[in-house]
Order: C-alpha cells, then structure tokens, then sequence
C-alpha cells in the first residue's frame, strides 16, 4: 500500500490538461471537414508518428504491460512483442495504400469500388463498436488508476472520476478536431517516453546499474521464481492455455492494421511517403518504450513483492504506480499518475473522434445524405455523436472497472482483426472482391467476434469475469481471435463468390490499385 498524495497528483495532471486545453484551442482552426477530420493533412512524417505512438501507446502498455510483466514476468512481455510486430503489417501492407485510396475514414477504402451505402454502413458499425471496445478499457484504467493515486476506493467515487476523464476528453474533440487532438498526442507521447525513461534509469540505479541483479530479485519476491523468465507461466499451464496464447498472438499482430483510431491517422499526412515515414517512426518509438517497460514490468516486481501488487486497488495495473513511489516517493507517483491520466486522456480523445468521424462521414453524409449535405453540417453532427460516444464510453468504463486494461484492449485487437483486416486486404489486393463479399467479412467477423466474446470466461464463468456471479460460457478460450479472424476471411471470400461477378466492381479495381500504388487524384 501507498501513502498517495492526491493533492499532488491532481495538481500535476491538472497542469497537463490546462496546457493540453490552450495548445488545442490556439491550433485549432476548423473551418471545413477536412480540417476537422484530417487537419487538412499538414502534419509530417515524423510529427504525425510520434502522434501515432502516442495515439497507440495506451494504458495498456503503460499499466497493463507492465503489471503483466512483474506478476507473469515473460509471458506479459508477448503483449508488448505481439503490439511492435504488428507494425510490421501496416508499414507493408496498409498504410500507403490506404493514404491513396481514402480521405477520411476506413469506408472511404471499402467502399471505393462497392455500393456506397451498405459498405459505409458496415464500416460505420465496425468502427463504433471496435472504439468502444478500445475506450472502455481506458476508462477502466482510469477507475483503476484514481482508486490507487487519490484515495478514492468507493465505486461511486471512481465512476465519477471516470466521468470527468470522459467530459474533458470530449472536449478536446468538439475544441480542437484532429489537429488539436494530434498535438495532444504528441505532447503526451513526450511525456510517457521522458516518464518511462526516468523510472527506467531511477529503477537500474537502485540495483547498482545491473540488470542481473533486478532480475535476480524479481525472481525471488515472485511465487513463480525463474519461471518468470520463461515462456509458459501464465500461458503454458495446458493444452487449453496454450491455445488461448496462440489466439492473443493472432489478435495483437492482425489486429493494428484494423484498428480506425490508427488508420484515420494515415489521412493527416500530405502524401504516401510520409505515411510510411509515420510508420517508421511510431515503430521506432515504440520499441523503445516497449523495451523500457521490460525493465520496469520486472523492476515493480522486484520492489514489491507479487502479493502486494494484487492485493492493491486496481491489481497487476498498479504495478507501475507502486514502483514509482517506491523509488522515487510522492513526487515521482505524482507524475507518474499525470502521464497516466494523460495517456488515457490522449487515447480515448483519438478514439471519440474516430468514431464521430465515421458516424459522420459515412452514415450522416453518404448513407443518409447521399453526399449532398455542406461540410458544416457534417462537422455539427461529428460534435454531436462524440458527446453520445463519450457517455456511452463512461457507461462502459464503469461496468468493466477493474479488469486488467492490457487483456481487455487484447479484446479490442481481436474486434479489429475480425471485422476489418480481411475486408481490407481483400479491397487493396483482389479484384473479383465485391460488395456482398465485403458485408460478408464485416458483419460475419464481428458477429464472430462479438457472439464467442460474450460466451466466454471474460463475461462469465469465472471469479474475474465481467458477471462473476453467472455462468453462460461454453467458448473455452478469453480472445476469440484464432476462430473469428478466419471467420471473417472465410466470410469475405463465401460472400464475394455467392455475389457473382461484379462488372463494375472489377473495373473500378484497376483504379483503385493504380490510385493505391501511385496516389495519382489522392486527396
């Protein structure tokens, strides 16, 4: 247990949001959709990478990892390797293809060659419930993390911190649009790398500069002793856990290149080859923090023993709260806690207006609208869904409080995967693909994904379910991601065989793939 500083705490994250707050409001400069939705793809390569990573960098890796890692040791570092290799696939395969081919939205891609309406509408759905998914993981951070750092241990009192996060986040989206959010982003990037580099160094110090030596005593205050340096700890213990780590794998590697919230980002930059470049640097970035949370993750195991991390509020996610003010007292915990709330406020910022942004464009404007409504218009409805979407997230946040942050966020990984990832591949790479094909993949995938979620131990059946107090699971495994992905594949290419041949579908697929390779009439 901690003496917490909440006047302190609060101080130094109020700090953050006023100047986060003035910097939105003097960048911001709204006057059409594209200023809103992309910032009128001004930003660079490398701004908008850092962006990226911050976008990315979410409490999960900040929180969830590192718990992961002190209680679990090696198997909680996968999350970390399975969340950088899937960069991979969006510096290969999507991101300049997709900054060609669309302007605002996934949709745009999707349905470049389809029937306009039921292809965004389908988009539209996916983006919403994947950034649910997503945001109510961070608002279980926040629960989490105000019930450790502020003294606040009754639900009430956590809900209504979690509300606040919630309206603040809000208001970074309805002021500031893209622009305004991505240099939130940055900023908060900058912090959480400068945090996680000092805890880095605080923590090697402590032990005489030697890694060996943190090691040994992560070992020792761990039940699990040298098995925490060993695959298999939490993942190995049979044939069933086995397979549940090869569907997590599955999720977090496929799972970026599905993500809105980190697709939308490609739209901010002016051309393909600083979208690559943003790839780069958010890649580069991010192995660094990843390999600076392998220390503290171990680091918080060896200051506090596993017992007393799960025995606090919030569990494995108060790892690195712990270590903070074990080794560098209340002012450290102080920031700690800002970069925190930060990272959760920054992310769940990208999410809300990811989501309006769909909401918006595709269903408002081209669904309803037919593409006849001025950009004022879409930008006032954008507003207004963000204000539904950031109470249906504090609703969300409430419910799943106190669930690990990094699993929960595995779960968005495996709606992103499932819904998106094969219609989008399918779109970029083949031809015959067509409109049934593409509501096909979206709605069976997320289907999939959404029926094997909620009849698995993650709602109920377990004492750390979601309804502990019920049972109604019969799917085995916590991510669905090694059924529904091929689910959704499967789907996409049943769906484009029983919709026949599409002649106009074909023709505009020469187009597509000359505008995804050369960016030739790319916005």
């Amino acid at each position: 247990m901690i003496d917490a500083n909440p006047l302190l705490n609060m101080s130094i994250f109020g700090v953050f949001v006023l100047i986060t707050l003035v910097v939105v409001y003097r960048v911001s400069s709204i006057g059409t959709a594209t200023d809103y939705f992309a910032a009128s793809g001004r930003f660079s390569g490398a701004q908008n990478g850092i962006a990226l990573s911050g976008d990315f960098l979410s409490a999960a890796s900040f929180l969830g990892i590192a718990g992961a890692i002190a209680v679990h040791g090696y198997d909680g570092f996968l999350y970390s390797i399975g969340f950088l290799v899937a960069w991979l696939v969006n510096l290969l395969l999507i991101a300049e293809r997709l900054r060609n081919t669309g302007r605002f939205t996934m949709g745009d891609v999707l349905s470049f060659r389809m029937r306009q309406r039921p292809v965004r509408a389908a988009a539209a759905v996916s983006t919403l419930v994947i950034s649910f998914v997503y945001m109510i993981a961070q608002m279980a951070g926040a629960g989490g993390l105000v019930a450790l750092l502020l003294d606040v241990h009754g639900t009430k009192g956590q809900a209504l911190v979690i509300a606040g996060v919630g309206l603040v986040m809000v208001v970074y989206v309805l002021v500031g649009g893209m622009k305004g959010t991505t240099w939130v982003q940055i900023i908060k990037a900058g912090m959480l790398m400068l945090c996680a580099a000092l805890m880095t160094l605080f923590l090697l110090g402590k032990f005489g500069y030697s890694l060996t030596s943190l090691l040994q005593h992560a070992a020792q205050q761990n039940p699990l002793d040298e098995r925490i340096f060993a695959p298999g700890a939490k993942y190995g213990e049979n044939e069933l856990t086995k397979l549940d780590f090869v569907s997590l794998s599955l999720a977090l590697v496929l799972g970026v290149a599905g993500l809105p919230h980190v697709l939308m980002r490609f739209y901010t930059v002016p051309n393909a080859l600083e979208a690559r470049r943003s790839v780069v640097w958010a890649t580069c970035t991010m192995a660094v923090f990843y390999l600076c949370t392998l220390v503290i993750g171990y680091g918080a195991g060896a200051v506090n023993s596993t017992e007393t991390i799960l025995a606090a509020p919030g569990g494995e996610n108060s790892a690195a709260p712990l270590l903070a003010f074990r080794v560098g007292g209340t002012v450290l915990l102080g920031i700690v806690a800002a970069v925190a709330f930060a990272t959760i406020l920054a992310v769940v910022a990208g999410l809300t207006l990811t989501a309006s942004t769909s909401f918006a464009h595709d269903v408002y404007a081209n669904v309803i609208k037919r593409g006849k409504v001025d950009s004022d218009a879409v930008v006032r409805v954008a507003r207004l869904t963000a204000l539904v979407i950031g109470a249906a997230s504090i609703a969300g946040g409430i419910l799943v409080n106190g669930q690990n942050i990094a699993f929960l966020v595995a779960l968005a990984f495996a709606f992103a995967a499932s819904a998106n990832l094969s219609t989008l591949l399918f779109s970029l790479f083949w031809r015959r693909f067509n409109t049934w094909g593409t509501l096909w993949g979206i709605y069976g995938g997320l289907g999939s994904c959404l029926l094997l979620v909620v009849f698995s131990p993650v709602v109920s059946g377990s004492p750390d379910s979601i309804l502990p107090d019920v049972d109604f699971a019969w799917f085995p495994l916590s991510n669905p991601g090694i059924v529904s992905i091929p689910i959704s594949f499967l789907c996409g290419y049943i769906g484009t065989l029983l919709g026949g041949r599409d002649q106009a579908s074909r023709d505009r697929a020469a187009e597509m793939e000359v505008r995804s390779l050369t960016g030739i009439t790319a916005s």
